[in-house]
This record gives C-alpha cells, structure tokens and sequence, in this order.
C-alpha cells in the first residue's frame, strides 16, 4: 500500500474532524480523537496543523466550501426562481443524506459565539468571511436580489433549525415552507 502523503493525510484529517466536530462541537471533540481515528499520532496532527482551532477552522472552511460547490452546481444555468428551487432542493436533499454537514454549520455558529463571549474573535472572522462568500454565491443565482437572497437565507436557516431538531417533513412547522425546501428524504409525521 502507497504511503499518503502529507496533503492527503490532511485531506483526511479534515474530513474525520468535521465527522468529529459535528457530532461534539469544538469543546467536546478532542484532538486525540481525531487523532486515533485518522491513524496518526497527535504529535504529527500538529505537525500538520498548528492546533486544535487551525483543524476546527479547516473544517469550517471545507462545510462551507461544499455548501457553496453544492449550490454552484444546483444553479449553473439558473436564474431566479428555478435556481432557487434548484439550490433549496439540492440543500435539502445533502443534509438528509449528509447530516454531519447541518451539524458541522450549527456548531461553527456556537463556536462563534463561544469563543467571541471569551474575547477570541479569529472564529468569528473565519466563520463570518465563509458565510458570506456563500451569500454572494446565492446572491447572484437569484440575480442579486437582496430580498430574495435574505428570505432564502432566512428560510435555509429555519430549515437547519427543523431538522437538527428531528421535526419530520409533515409536520405543520414545515407548512410554510415551499415543497423544494422540506427535507427529502426525512421520515414524514
């Protein structure tokens, strides 16, 4: 077997810790953790990051990074309403098939307000610029309507609340939701 090289061990890093940090948040998750379950010694995980914020940051960045790639490609095409459609379907359909990427955004947000509450504002600026690198990509699918991109992101961020909640799809509180936004796949009332 081909030994990984240090950019694919990282690459595998990230991906175990935003598993971990979804699951237990920045607090709750430790750095051994990661550590055993990606195969390496703590010692080379710090090689490779400079700590447990720098892991938990590239986490951050990647939840983001496939949050925007997701809407990108829902929309390529797209203006308007079908993008829209397309965007709340394509997001609604990843986080029941992948719900460790609800997780990971919930917990970027409460580490945000953890560590600002304890002075540290490093969080909130990481978290915050990839918030709203994916407000402008909505944004421009919905031909920069800035009405039209708050209720989406309005609407996105009751939806989260929902589902890390549990509230099946039929539920009344998913009512006024359009159809493209309720979660696919979710078990209904």
């Amino acid at each position: 077997m081909a030994r990984m090289s240090a950019e694919e061990r990282r690459e595998s890093i990230v991906r175990v810790a935003s598993a971990e940090f979804a699951r237990g948040g920045y607090h709750g998750t430790s750095t051994e953790a990661i550590a055993k379950r990606v195969g390496v010694s703590q010692p080379y995980l710090f090689r490779l990051f400079r700590g447990k914020k720098a892991i938990f940051l590239a986490a951050a960045e990647r939840c983001v990074a496939d949050t925007i790639r997701m809407f990108t490609e829902a929309s390529e095409g797209l203006e308007g309403e079908e993008a829209l459609h397309a965007m709340a379907s394509a997001y609604t359909r990843t986080i029941a098939e992948r719900p460790e990427l609800l997780m990971m955004q919930m917990q970027m947000y409460l580490a945000v307000a953890a560590a600002e509450q304890e002075g540290d504002r490093e969080f909130g600026e990481t978290v915050r610029a990839g918030w709203l690198r994916l407000w402008d990509v909505v944004h421009l699918a919905l031909g920069a309507d800035v009405g039209g991109t708050t209720n989406f992101m309005a609407h996105g961020m009751l939806i989260n609340c929902l589902a890390a909640m549990g509230f099946p799809t039929g539920h009344r509180v998913w009512e006024g939701l359009d159809l493209s936004a309720r979660l696919e796949g979710a078990p209904e009332q």
